[in-house]
């Protein structure tokens, strides 16, 4: 039994597929295939259940999974003590962001990060916030920016920056009328929105319950599509298939997208959302996190409340 059959196993039991689990370790999948087999033959039990188009774990293998998660994270702070006596600006700084916040926020930063630490390498990467917080407990990734609330335990979470949220519409929509939208505005639009699993859609959910509540009035096109990334809202707006709601630093992208397209804010107590840093209480690299944080406060988007504590 070695750390990188347990890793192979964590894996595939988060991604339920054996081709996506070998490319996110790195390896072929017969070379996954046959570690996960020799680990079920050493330890005589079946951890997954096969079929030709799922993977699931059984009883047993849940329990032998979620112990495995365990040793990997305490393999993890040992590599991070060890670390601790290194230079922390010259190893590698993996960076994971949410998908609604990595594409508007990485291009800003980074380049007065590599400024601060030119010989620390950054690996960034995106993710929804429930595979962003299994990797962060398991050491593949060093620290993580998310939106709040983000709990987890032996993980501290910073407030970065308060972010609102504004409508984005065809300049050509009657609401472009309005200086500020008031939330009941939007009953009987037809708002685009996030599909499942990503916490955007929950916060917007959560601040305005009232949307898409209401018969349609204005969208010629009445869709039940719900957008993969705020790229893809973008442009389902600029087709004229309805409006959406984005977070205040995806706006300067919405704006350039060559359709007549312009964005309002709401009025009154403004919706909107915190984003946060996270990394593990035992990551030693102190001076590496504090890097990353000013590049962010040095390059941060207008609109954005900076919460500096």
């Amino acid at each position: 039994m070695t750390l990188t059959e347990l890793r192979y196993i964590v894996t595939l039991a988060q991604v339920q597929h054996f081709g996506q689990a070998a490319e996110r370790c790195n390896v072929s999948q017969p070379t996954l295939s046959i570690a996960v087999k020799k680990l079920e033959s050493e330890l005589g039990v079946d951890l997954f259940e096969r079929s030709k188009s799922s993977v699931r774990l059984t009883p047993i293998g849940q329990s032998i999974v979620n112990q495995s998660q365990l040793v990997l994270e305490e393999a993890a702070a040992i590599k991070d003590i060890a670390t601790a006596g290194k230079d922390q600006l010259g190893s590698p700084l993996h960076v994971g962001a949410i998908f609604t916040i990595g594409p508007y926020l990485f291009p800003h930063f980074i380049p007065a990060l590599q400024q601060a630490a030119p010989q620390m390498p950054l690996v960034i990467e995106e993710g929804y916030t429930s595979s962003l917080r299994k990797r962060l407990r398991s050491g593949e990734v060093d620290v993580i920016i998310v939106a709040l609330p983000f709990t987890e335990p032996d993980v501290v979470v910073q407030p970065l920056y308060d972010e609102p949220f504004v409508l984005l519409l065809p300049e050509t929509h009657p609401l472009a009328a309005k200086d500020e939208i008031q939330q009941s505005d939007l009953d009987g639009e037809h708002v685009l929105m996030m599909g499942e699993g990503h916490c955007f859609r929950d916060q917007v959910i959560e601040a305005l319950p009232n949307i898409n509540q209401q018969p349609t009035k204005t969208a010629p096109i009445r869709t039940m599509t719900e957008g993969s990334s705020l790229e893809t809202l973008c442009y389902m707006v600029a087709s004229g298939l309805g409006i959406t709601i984005l977070p205040q630093s995806a706006v300067i992208g919405a704006k350039h997208r060559g359709a007549s397209l312009i964005t309002r804010p709401f009025a009154g107590i403004t919706p909107s959302r915190t984003t946060a840093l996270a990394w593990r209480a035992s990551f030693p690299r102190h001076k590496a996190i504090d890097v990353l944080r000013n590049a962010i406060y040095e390059r941060s988007l207008p609109g954005l409340g900076i919460i500096r504590s």
